[in-house]
């Protein structure tokens, strides 16, 4: 019912009525931005994925994760709150090996499990959508010392918009395939707040970086931060 209850699933709805999922081909690299080709790839979890165990909170289609598993040959797990998504993410990638795709909330799922992670990911995904003081400490809890947390949101001053002054959730919107949008509450901080937070659950800050889209205007649009587990 959570799910179900989300502007996410309202989302995968329209998005698979649009045509049918099918086997996709594995995408060349990883993206974290609004803008293709743009920012960093898979190194920003680290120098060799090979034989690591990956998480991505908030997969969505699962383009990311396919690129991983399979270009990097790291066992993947996709993690997101729609089983609708889950199952397109299945159709697209679901042949390909060290690759499982798992419907349940982010927070639910680490809580649950009792592995430690060589990476732990989100791509406009649970980071900034869930708690922060809530599931920073879930991920810090199964993430390897030494390891990396790496998320890319949406910056804080797209659209010319201010960052949060608090630690309070803002409300936002989901745009839809159909062009309606769905309120959504999102944790919209600045670098320093993030900093803050990853510190309080056991992370050292080690990059933030801000990229832009020519297509949405001058001002930021993505805000991408790594993360290293003390």
């Amino acid at each position: 019912m959570l799910a179900q209850a989300s502007p996410w699933h309202v989302h995968a709805v329209q998005r698979t009525a649009v045509g049918l999922t099918e086997p996709l081909s594995v995408p060349a690299r990883m993206e974290w931005t609004t803008r293709p080709g743009q920012g960093p790839g898979a190194e920003s979890l680290g120098a060799d994925l090979r034989g690591k165990q990956v998480v991505e909170l908030g997969c969505g289609p699962g383009h990311n994760a396919a690129h991983l598993a399979t270009r990097h040959g790291a066992h993947v797990t996709g993690v997101d709150l729609v089983g609708l998504q889950v199952r397109r993410a299945r159709s697209h990638y679901g042949r390909l090996n060290n690759l499982t795709f798992v419907a349940g909330h982010a927070l639910h799922y680490l809580q649950a499990s009792d592995e430690q992670f060589d990476a732990i990911y989100s791509v406009f995904g649970a980071v900034g959508l869930v708690a922060p003081e809530l599931l920073l400490p879930a991920i810090a809890a199964h993430l390897k010392p030494g390891r990396i947390l790496s998320f890319s949101v949406p910056h804080p001053q797209r659209g010319g918009r201010s960052p949060s002054g608090d630690d309070r959730p803002r409300r936002d919107f989901v745009t839809l395939p159909d062009r309606t949008r769905l309120p959504i509450a999102r944790w919209e901080f600045d670098t320093g707040r993030w900093e803050k937070h990853l510190s309080n659950a056991g992370f050292w800050l080690t990059s933030a970086q801000e990229f832009h889209d020519s297509r949405m205007g001058h001002w930021p649009t993505t805000l991408l931060i790594r993360a290293r587990k003390l």
